[in-house]
């Protein structure tokens, strides 16, 4: 990719959002009904490519449990509210009237409850009663203190997620989190990220895990951009990332890691171009965080909102939508692609002739000059 001169002593690459590229029709279409969204991760199958952000605002164990059965993977955030207070739906009301001003002071409070481990196993067992896959999530900095309760409780699936996370942390204060010995010593797969660069990914994927998260998560709730000046646009990030995927399965004679796009995809088209550009399945936030069944009642932030020194995310207000189902699976009521996402990706992959997500992801992108007002 070229590279272009920001001034005589920086040069950087060209790289791209979700609003600068675009899908191009082939010659063959078929019927959206003999189009197959789903995809296999470890020896669990899910029938959509939706996984949910562990986010307090997005994910509940009963969330989670709603999300399995309409075939896709709800992660809970095992040090969110559900693992700090045995209930905590009043704080979760309380958080969703907060006004603006006071909300990043109150959300800081909130979240400086220990976090308990009886708790972690009482969430976990909640959602595995209902028989759908089980997956949790954990900071890389909590990783080291709370896994063995973690997997101990019984996740099918286990989630490293940062704002970004290395294969080799260093930290003169603390023993950091060894990924490769760590996730070759356990017993469940693992899904660990974020990354946004081809070397990044390639050291994530050397560690064994099952699958990368691509992006820096927390899209709309993040001023990871404004307060630290990172970002990654998502549609070279996740390009990137798909050719670390492809030599990683040259180098290791044919593991296959999937990638999954994370942050950054608010409606359907952006779900859509992120398995063009290479995505195996999305992570989504905000497009969930709109359902009026959504724990936030309205409200969305991630952990960046309440970090102690550097808050870098905030409580923002999102409008509901519809159901957790019709957001995924429609009927739509909007002409927005707030709802029925899946639905919009079937029809794309129809109209552009493609049967499965690996076959779509094959398929012609073009750059396109048109920008949306108020896009990124």
């Amino acid at each position: 990719m070229n590279e272009i001169e920001i001034g005589r002593g920086k040069r950087g690459r060209r790289a791209y959002t979700f609003d600068d590229v675009a899908i191009v029709p082939s010659r063959r279409t078929r019927d959206p009904e003999e189009v197959s969204v789903a995809w296999q991760i470890d020896a669990y199958r899910f029938e959509l490519p939706v996984v949910a952000a562990p986010m307090d605002s997005v994910m509940s164990p009963a969330q989670a449990v709603a999300l399995g059965e309409l075939g896709g993977l709800g992660v809970l955030d095992l040090e969110g509210l559900w693992t700090r207070y045995e209930d905590p739906e009043p704080l979760l009301a309380e958080i969703a009237g907060l006004d603006a001003e006071r909300s990043t002071r109150r959300l800081q409070e909130i979240y400086t409850e220990e976090i308990k481990p009886e708790l972690i196993t009482t969430r976990v067992a909640e959602i595995r009663r209902a028989g759908v896959t089980v997956a949790g999530a954990l900071s890389p900095q909590r990783t080291q203190q709370f896994w063995k309760h973690v997997v101990d409780a019984g996740v099918d699936l286990f989630v490293i997620r940062g704002t970004t996370v290395s294969a080799e942390h260093v930290s003169g204060r603390a023993e950091p989190l060894n990924l490769k010995r760590f996730i070759y010593e356990l017993d469940v797969p693992v899904i660990v990220g974020g990354c946004a660069t081809y070397t990044a990914a390639l050291h994530l994927m050397r560690t064994g895990a099952a699958g990368v998260l691509v992006g820096f998560g927390g899209g709309a709730t993040h001023t990871t951009r404004t307060t630290l000046g990172i970002h990654a646009p998502m549609a070279t990030a996740i390009a990137d990332v798909a050719a670390a995927r492809r030599d990683y399965m040259d180098e290791s004679g044919g593991r296959y890691v999937h990638v999954i796009a994370d942050g950054g995809m608010a409606r359907s088209g952006d779900m859509v171009k992120a398995v063009a550009c290479g995505a195996d399945a999305v992570m989504l936030g905000t497009a969930l965080a709109r359902a009026t069944d959504a724990p936030g009642r309205g409200v969305h932030w991630g952990p960046e909102a309440y970090h102690a020194q550097v808050p870098r995310g905030e409580r923002m207000p999102v409008r509901p939508v519809g159901s957790l189902a019709e957001i995924l699976l429609g009927p739509g009521q909007q002409a927005d692609g707030t709802t029925n996402l899946v639905g919009a990706l079937r029809r794309a992959m129809a109209t552009t002739g493609y049967s499965d997500l690996k076959e779509f992801q094959r398929v012609e992108v073009v750059v396109s000059h048109h920008r949306p007002s108020g896009s990124e």
